[in-house]
């Protein structure tokens, strides 16, 4: 039986907010690509606390658009390593609205949701350099 890489299950997370300037369609919807780009910033930060390199994103192999992506959200994103290799990682990436712009209450109210809600859901690879 051999030990498991003790890189497996570590966790980074990212919180940020979706600017107005990001809603791409209506209804201050954001288009999928911006969650695509934090999952790639979380995967980064995830290759240097892990590796000591930024590494390179190889490839999704699963990407999942569960709910829609508002301007105005706060997300939470994380990436969890699922499996390493010689060079390459496995990461399984999860991004939550925790907070939610509230229009129909005020031009600038919002609200903490009382359970976060899963908005996109991917697996995917990086590879660290020999």
């Amino acid at each position: 039986m051999t030990e498991q890489d003790p890189r497996v299950g570590l966790t980074v997370t990212h919180r940020r907010y979706v600017p107005y300037s990001h809603a791409h369609y209506g209804g201050n919807l954001v288009d999928g690509a911006y969650v695509l780009g934090l999952f790639g910033d979380v995967a980064t930060e995830m290759s240097i606390r892990t590796d000591g390199d930024e590494a390179l994103f190889a490839s999704y192999d699963d990407v999942q658009f569960r709910a829609p992506v508002q301007a105005g959200d706060v997300l939470e994103v994380s990436a969890t390593v699922t499996r390493v290799g010689r060079r390459s990682r496995g990461l399984s990436f999860e991004a939550r609205v925790t907070c939610r712009a509230r229009p129909d209450l005020s031009p600038s109210a919002a609200e903490v949701l009382a359970e976060p809600l899963v908005v996109t859901t991917a697996t995917g690879t990086v590879v660290v350099p020999d």
